[in-house]
């Protein structure tokens, strides 16, 4: 268990988690760390300090960190370490950062420790069941995976459905993963004014309603099919474009095929990577957020469009019906006809966007950032005890 201090009180938990997602541009998982952090940072009892597994880089990770939260260590470098990380357990963390009690590898990898205790999170089980849908450098999660189970590790899943998952893939011991979900990432306050400018100069002429879409060009969010759905919806609604907000990715050539092939191909905007103050500005105005993905582990953009009032339609894949509940018009993984049937629901039944609206702002409230940094801490605890901190 966790030794006391003098007074009886539990002593402060030194807690090390790796920030490195918090550089470059910043994916669903760096939002998760940068949350987490900042919950974490003000939390009574913890002394959190974060690393960044770079060589070049690892000094750019001090400006990025909320209060409460320091980066002592030494460089480190990414891929020499990762390849010795993949077969051997050295060299121990605890080299590049010190003495913690707890280590928390944010994004599938835990360093091997020399006594701290360990937590790998685990979002989703992508590169496991859809090896297809995966780049080269996620096919190898499921090996990292497996061996920090075999050193030991506790894992952290955003969603009960990944942490079954976990269970059943790997023989997780159950008692050994924890659901503890994120909040929800905080988007820039935005005037209707300058949304309304922002989103202005990215629309084609003829459009004054736009379909959104946010996230990576990657093979599991199906892209592709959102645009061939869209196609039909835009033959009805002729004022209506497609917004697909998010950076390249490794599902880029079928998307511009898709694209290149759609009859309203005029009506379809990639805006690339974009700002938080131009994402902002998409959601305060989007119709509708479509997301429909093959297989999800979480989900931050349906939830935002929720907290920003605008409807979602989404599939029922991985976690998606636990993460939104009642809050989105759902429908099956694949099924053309429904998602333009849903979009046309979404975008022209004004009593069902109501609907929407109202149980999507519900749903939404369900998600904090300040009852994420309480499990983790919660976890951290657990893991020192059973650790023998």
């Amino acid at each position: 268990m966790v030794k006391n201090e003098g007074d009886g009180a539990p002593r402060r938990l030194r807690v090390a988690l790796d920030a490195t997602p918090l550089l470059g541009h910043r994916t669903g998982i760096g939002a998760f760390c940068l949350g987490a952090l900042t919950a974490l940072g003000t939390h009574a009892g913890l002394d959190v300090q974060a690393f960044a597994v770079s060589w070049r880089r690892q000094s750019h990770i001090d400006p990025l960190l909320p209060p409460g939260v320091t980066a002592p260590q030494r460089p480190m470098p990414a891929r020499p370490l990762h390849a010795l990380w993949g077969h051997t357990s050295l060299p121990p963390l605890e080299w590049f950062i010190g003495a913690v009690d707890v280590v928390h590898g944010t994004n599938f990898v835990v360093p091997p420790t020399r006594r701290a205790g360990a937590v790998v999170s685990v979002h989703d089980l992508t590169p496991f069941h859809h090896p297809e849908l995966c780049s080269e450098a996620t096919l190898a999660f499921p090996g990292l995976i497996k061996r920090a189970l075999k050193r030991g590790a506790w894992v952290h899943t955003d969603s009960a459905f990944v942490a079954m998952e976990v269970v059943e893939a790997f023989g997780a011991d159950p008692d050994r993963v924890r659901v503890v979900h994120p909040g929800v990432p905080e988007l820039p306050p935005m005037s209707p004014e300058r949304a309304r400018h922002v989103v202005t100069q990215l629309l084609p002429g003829p459009a004054t309603r736009f379909v959104l879409s946010v996230g990576t060009a990657e093979p599991r969010k199906d892209l592709p099919g959102l645009v061939r759905a869209f196609d039909e919806v835009a033959d009805r609604d002729t004022d209506v474009a497609l917004v697909l907000a998010g950076p390249p990715g490794w599902g880029e050539e079928a998307l511009t095929e898709a694209i290149g092939k759609a009859r309203a191909r005029a009506r379809i905007v990639r805006t690339g990577w974009v700002d938080e103050d131009t994402l902002a500005a998409l959601f305060s105005l989007a119709t509708v957020l479509a997301f429909p993905s093959v297989y999800e582990g979480f989900g931050f953009p349906p939830l935002q469009a929720m907290r920003s009032g605008v409807p979602v339609v989404a599939t029922r894949a991985g976690s998606l019906p636990e993460i939104l509940g009642d809050g989105a018009l759902m429908v099956g993984v694949g099924d053309h006809d429904a998602l333009v049937d849903a979009l046309h629901q979404a975008i022209g039944d004004e009593t069902l966007r109501q609907r929407l609206v109202a149980a999507g702002t519900a749903q939404n409230a369900a998600f904090s950032w300040s009852r994420c940094g309480a499990g983790l801490a919660q976890l951290y605890r657990d893991v020192a005890g059973a650790h023998g901190g």
